[in-house]
């Protein structure tokens, strides 16, 4: 079309005035503004939820990624006619901007050319104050993965406190929390009934403000917030009730008090959706691409990772500790059909830029395709039980047989030279599957060299804390993956994900992490440090020091050095680790693995005259480096030291 220095053919939603009066509409319904750039693909939380609503027959137009510091930013199209919807983006703007050390990232794949500082932190907050300085009645709908993950007081990270729910903060009328396909489609349909925005407060799946809990019937009363500020066992005892009713069969009505006339109140989660719903999201009108403006400055670097990538699943009953799935997309598994899977596939494998390889299949774990276990069907997901951890439920059923099928059908396609799993396979369920069938094409089919799988720890005290199977789960995993290969004549490797500091884990256990490396021979080149994100049990755990599921205590690393030194034990074969790593032997008393023998990790400086190989040393050891000789850090490796043997 004319007017644009870039094409536009009117496939996309508007993205600036000129659109929306091409498209004839004076005004829109909703004005969704986000905090990365527009991207019409499903892998993008914003292009389902719009596409949603234009099934629907709602009008949306988008500003994306507006200028915080100017109030007419967010009036290009003027007031909307039901209200304005707000989204940090893909990710938490936090995480988006900070890595687990608290440093500024330089690049955002999720905005044009990967430009950095084109959103503000705490996103949703900032963009929602924005609109009501300019419209102080319009209707506020927030949802995304920051607003989901930050519905009721949490803890947050880099302000290193406890923070309101993200509806009070942002002065938002509607909080819609998980995927949304469901809920945004009601609230827009009975804000367009006439109901008033503050009087829809009966919708699954939701979150909102209330003067007062009297209409409400049966609900969990969560202590105040005033009380979870005093104390931190309360937040604790408030986070296990929380995540006890994320299940939709389940979970009953959850209010958390502000003051005398502030309640917040949530829902209980939406529904999952079906099969034939799953299918009908995924089969909307999407271009699958970034709006074409967005062209001559790079495009959108995220597009890279998804573009030729494959939906099948959606929520995760693996349960590690440090994810959030649970609290955003639940534990109840939710899957494309065969069908619906292979149609996006043909229309992707005739793209031009489609060199015939299929990134991946899969979802949060790549190989649930079916639900945990048939009971799940009528009563949900067991409220104090995981399917996996400590060991495989005697209901879970162990079965590969269709997600083999389909990777089958995939790579019939024309076109399609290799189908890969990039999403992840969960190794303790593979496992437990005597069926070997699924195994033997993996590694023959979907593996190209190297499988990434994530043990995360060899130590079984910091598995148990991260909800994750014992090593040894892991080791006949890693046996039965050599046996096959062997058997196929193929040189393939793991690559195994690891993390450092997660709650649970001493100086002793990075130490023995560090052993598991040295004998396997392999230093990561990148190394997960935990990272604490809302609304995940292990930030729980960060934060109050205990498990929210036993309320027992929980050792924690959490000094930025003593965080640095158990991951560069890791990386120990590092030089610009050696400080860090001979800190961190001395400490854990293993000044024995500082040597020349094969199994020491480092080598002792020449200068070093108090050492002697073999030697076991304590906290206060000479290790003749510079972190050594000042007073400071002697102080600092005697807290370490204390908090380690406790």
């Amino acid at each position: 079309m004319q007017g644009f220095d870039y094409e536009y053919d009117g496939r996309f939603l508007p993205l600036n005035y000129e659109e929306m009066k091409m498209k004839g509409w004076d005004r829109p319904d909703f004005v969704y503004v986000i905090g990365d750039a527009y991207v019409d693909h499903p892998s993008f939380g914003p292009a389902i939820i719009s596409r949603m609503l234009e099934l629907n027959g709602f009008k949306v137009a988008f500003i994306s990624q507006p200028d915080w510091k100017d109030n007419d930013s967010i009036s290009i199209y003027g007031e909307p006619r039901l209200g304005f919807l707000v989204s940090a983006g893909n990710m938490d703007s936090m995480v988006n901007h900070y890595s687990v050390s608290k440093k500024k990232r330089k690049t955002d794949a999720y905005t044009p050319g990967g430009v950095m500082g084109k959103r503000p932190d705490y996103a949703t907050v900032v963009y929602c104050n924005l609109i009501r300085r300019k419209y102080k009645n319009v209707p506020i709908i927030i949802g995304g993965i920051e607003a989901s993950l930050r519905r009721l007081a949490h803890y947050d990270y880099w302000s290193n406190r406890l923070k309101h729910s993200i509806i009070v903060d942002s002065q938002a009328d509607i909080l819609i929390y998980g995927m949304g396909e469901r809920a945004i489609v009601e609230v827009a349909e009975a804000l367009d009934s006439g109901i008033d925005i503050k009087d829809v407060s009966f919708i699954d799946g939701t979150v909102y403000k209330a003067k007062n809990c009297d209409a409400l019937v049966d609900y969990i009363k969560l202590p105040e917030f005033k009380e979870l500020t005093e104390d931190k066992l309360n937040y604790a005892k408030s986070f296990k009730v929380q995540y006890e009713n994320t299940d939709h069969f389940t979970a009953k009505t959850l209010v958390e008090k502000y003051n005398d006339h502030q309640y917040v109140i949530q829902n209980k989660p939406a529904a999952p959706l079906s099969e034939a719903e799953m299918d009908r999201v995924y089969s909307l009108d999407y271009t699958r691409t970034y709006h074409p403006s967005y062209e001559a400055e790079g495009g959108i670097p995220a597009i890279e990772e998804i573009k030729f990538s494959l939906v099948s699943n959606r929520g995760c009953f693996g349960g590690c500790s440090f994810c959030a799935l649970t609290f955003h997309q639940g534990r109840m598994l939710q899957t494309r059909s065969h069908k619906s899977i292979i149609q996006e596939a043909e229309k992707m494998i005739w793209e031009p830029d489609f060199k015939g390889y299929i990134h991946d299949v899969g979802g949060p774990t790549a190989n649930f395709r079916h639900k945990a276990c048939e009971k799940q069907k009528k009563y949900g997901v067991c409220k104090n039980k995981q399917c996996l951890f400590p060991k495989p439920c005697e209901n879970l059923v162990i079965d590969h047989k269709d997600y083999l099928e389909l990777l089958r059908k995939l790579r019939e396609l024309p076109n399609v030279k290799k189908v890969f799993i990039r999403s992840g396979i969960r190794f303790d369920y593979l496992i437990s599957d005597e069926n070997r069938e699924f195994f033997k094409e993996l590694c023959e089919h979907h593996v190209s060299g190297q499988l990434k799988v994530a043990p995360e720890h060899i130590s079984d005290n910091v598995l148990s804390k991260m909800g994750k199977p014992e090593n040894s789960v892991y080791r006949r995993f890693c046996d039965e993956y050599k046996k096959i290969n062997d058997e196929l004549g193929k040189k393939q490797y793991l690559v195994p994900y690891l993390m450092s500091s997660h709650p649970g884990s001493t100086m002793k256990d990075a130490v023995k992490l560090a052993e598991y490396l040295r004998d396997l021979g392999y230093m990561p080149e990148q190394v997960q440090d935990f990272y604490p994100t809302p609304s995940t049990i292990s930030t729980c755990m960060y934060y109050t020091g205990v498990d929210p599921r036993t309320m027992e205590k929980v050792y924690v690393p959490i000094s930025p050095h003593e965080k640095a030194m158990q991951r560069a034990l890791i990386q120990y074969r590092n030089p610009a680790n050696y400080d860090l790593v001979h800190e961190a032997l001395t400490i854990a008393k293993r000044t024995d693995l500082i040597g020349f023998d094969k199994k020491c990790l480092i080598r002792p400086r020449k200068n070093d005259k108090a050492f002697k190989p073999g030697e076991k040393s304590n906290a206060s050891h000479k290790n003749g480096g510079k972190q050594g000789s000042n007073s400071k850090n002697k102080k600092t490796i005697r807290n370490v030291h204390k908090k380690t043997k406790k």
